[in-house]
């Protein structure tokens, strides 16, 4: 997992509540095994119609978002399944920050353990945040060492647990977490060997 840098990026608005893993990735692209490749499948059936043409009004398929890497969103994000599909996609298609009043706490520990920042703002903040997005171009500067958000002449302090604070910014996934205490792991295991 790559470390968390400060970065600006653009701002896409999809203001809807309760978006749940399957519209994020639909179940019939969860057989790849590997983690890349999703972004293309990444609101599939809200970014093409039936017959796999664009929705030219999707936030995702408008010239003025491409690029954004952070998305902004409604209530009870990543509801639904746990499916760790569902931070990959977002993860393929560019986004470092999602930003939403509430999240499913699955989603929300996975997009960390995935190197996605979830940040939780109010509900009067998220929704300044979604109408000015929609009317203009808007960047952010994403400060997670001082837990900021930055815009123009105003900031957004957000909370975030230490730990999961740390293993971004270092860029340590689980594994990297447990290969720390390898030493220690292998004592143990010498202690308690059977025939010991």
């Amino acid at each position: 997992m790559q470390p968390f840098q400060t970065f600006k990026g653009l701002v896409v608005p999809l203001g809807r509540a309760n978006i749940d893993t399957d519209q994020i990735i639909p179940k019939q692209f969860l057989k790849r095994i590997e983690r890349k490749g999703f972004g293309e499948c990444l609101f599939y059936h809200w970014r093409f119609n039936d017959n796999g043409e664009v929705q030219q009004d999707f936030p995702l398929n408008q010239e003025k978002y491409q690029g954004a890497q952070i998305l902004v969103t409604g209530l009870n994000f990543g509801c639904g399944s746990s499916r760790e599909h569902a931070p990959w996609a977002l993860q393929d298609y560019g986004f470092k920050v999602i930003i939403a009043p509430s999240f499913a706490d699955i989603f929300y520990n996975n997009c960390l353990k995935n190197g996605i920042l979830p940040i939780v703002l109010g509900e009067n903040a998220v929704d300044s945040i979604l109408q000015e997005a929609e009317l203009e171009s808007l960047y952010f500067t994403v400060d997670l060492e001082n837990q900021l958000l930055i815009s123009g002449n105003y900031q957004y302090k957000f909370t975030i647990d230490a730990y999961q604070k740390e293993t971004l910014l270092k860029g340590l996934d689980d594994i990297a977490v447990t290969m720390m205490l390898e030493g220690k792991i292998a004592k143990y295991e010498e202690k308690h060997s059977v025939g010991s």
